[in-house]
């Protein structure tokens, strides 16, 4: 074998190992390629199946809070509604504790209709101012929660230059008893037509007045034809007072110094209506009793 063959077939098995090598290397590398693409793709799939499965989650979760959502508008609904329950039932327990702190007394009608006994006085009496009396040496009570609404009719009236003073406020069972036998030694039967029996007057509840003016010396007698009688048509009514026996009514004569406080509502919607407190039917006079001492 000469040089030049030794030296070829070394180099002819180098380059048939390179050969072998590449065509190792391209197989490896094609098996390589084909394997990562699965793995792509299996990882593709489950990236979606994921991606679907959280869009599903995501789905859910907001059903769960739209239903949430819901359900804390019901719950609120019914709050609201027990709110509303409980506003309604605490006015209630306040109108019946007003009620029960009123004298169911005190919007009845007595004169001749019904009767209080001699064991009646009024809760809380108070005197009067002296200034709003007539006469200096007597003193004269009314019932304390009528006392503010009076005095305001007073002052008023003396700002329009209207002098009216009280002649009689509070009269007890006894007191009108002794009133009525004066009036029947001097009138006879015919004292009736003025004066009350014991147990039917107004003037027992503290809460009527009988009122006089200057010019008429004290007296009763000509009151209605006294500017101060005519503010009292126009005015009396705003402080809850009322005329008990205007002119026509079936109970006494007509009496326009004698004036009855029954709360300012009841006092304005009869002023509104034209309508005299003994036309009233009891019971609906009595609807009035809640707000007797309210100031409207």
């Amino acid at each position: 074998m000469s040089d030049s063959t030794s030296h070829v077939m070394p180099l002819t098995l180098a380059a048939g190992a390179l050969c072998v090598l590449s065509l190792a290397l391209a197989a490896y590398g094609q098996v390589r390629i084909i394997s990562l693409s699965s793995e792509l793709a299996e990882n593709a799939s489950t990236t979606a199946q994921m991606n679907a499965d959280l869009q599903q989650k995501v789905v859910s979760l907001s059903d769960m809070l739209y239903s949430a959502q819901q359900n804390l508008v019901a719950v609120q609904d019914r709050l609201g509604g027990f709110e509303d329950s409980v506003g309604d039932i605490s006015n209630t327990v306040g109108d019946l504790e007003k009620l029960s702190n009123t004298d169911p007394q005190l919007l009845q009608k007595y004169s001749k209709v019904y009767f209080l006994n001699e064991n009646y006085v009024p809760k809380s009496l108070k005197t009067l101012p002296q200034q709003d009396v007539y006469s200096d040496t007597k003193t004269e009570q009314m019932l304390t929660q009528v006392v503010p609404h009076l005095e305001d009719m007073l002052d008023d009236a003396k700002d329009d230059d209207i002098d009216l003073f009280v002649v009689s406020a509070y009269r007890s069972f006894a007191r009108q008893g002794e009133l009525k036998s004066a009036y029947k030694v001097t009138y006879g039967a015919g004292a009736n037509a003025f004066s009350a029996e014991q147990g039917y007057s107004e003037h027992q509840l503290g809460t009527a007045v009988d009122l006089t003016t200057t010019g008429l010396n004290g007296g009763l007698d000509g009151f209605d034809k006294t500017p101060a009688y005519q503010w009292l048509l126009k005015n009396a009514y705003k402080y809850g007072f009322i005329l008990s026996y205007p002119q026509g009514n079936g109970y006494y004569v007509f009496e326009p110094w004698h004036w009855r406080f029954v709360g300012e509502k009841l006092a304005k919607d009869l002023h509104r209506e034209d309508k005299n407190f003994y036309e009233m039917e009891q019971r609906d006079i009595d609807q009035y009793l809640i707000n007797f001492f309210d100031n409207n």
